[in-house]
């Protein structure tokens, strides 16, 4: 009983109420647990938790390995990360937890005084590094010709559980 791709590139999430709609809508149509968000990975279909930790950490984790300058100036600078866009739209905070993963994995610590936007909200970001670590900056792991977010927004699909 396998997944089977009903609906690529669903678009972004959007703020809660437009997910909590969206996920209605799809509950009616396919019922409820008879589907899941996830992605299209070597060609297998991946549930959307999985890619958050094979894609999304990865590409941060291979971020920072490529560009350790950047992580030591997150650590001197900040004290607490924020996703100003994330709070502004009630949009979902992936980045923010993909770091903290990665600081956690490698047991370092935020050692800075300042609140790090990691990436921005109406062109405006509290730091530099906050523009570096966007996902519409970082590469994506999978295919280091586009941004993380553009891959995570553009691969994103709908699956429905099936009997064959």
């Amino acid at each position: 009983m396998p997944w089977k791709i009903v609906e690529k590139r669903v678009g972004r999430a959007g703020g809660a109420k437009q997910r909590e709609a969206r996920q209605r809508q799809w509950d009616r149509k396919h019922g409820e647990d008879a589907w899941a968000i996830g992605y299209l990975v070597d060609d297998a279909f991946v549930l959307q938790e999985q890619a958050l930790v094979d894609v999304y950490h990865r590409s941060y984790d291979m971020h920072f390995a490529h560009h350790p300058d950047d992580l030591e100036e997150l650590l001197a600078t900040a004290k607490v990360l924020r996703n100003p866009h994330a709070e502004a739209t009630t949009g979902v905070d992936l980045q923010v937890p993909a770091i903290l993963d990665h600081l956690k994995r490698h047991d370092l610590a935020l050692r800075g005084t300042d609140v790090v936007d990691i990436g921005s909200w109406e062109g405006r970001a509290s730091h530099a590094i906050s523009i570096r670590l966007s996902p519409l900056t970082i590469r994506c792991c999978l295919d280091d010709r586009v941004s993380l977010e553009t891959w995570w927004q553009d691969e994103k699909c709908l699956a429905v559980w099936t009997d064959d």
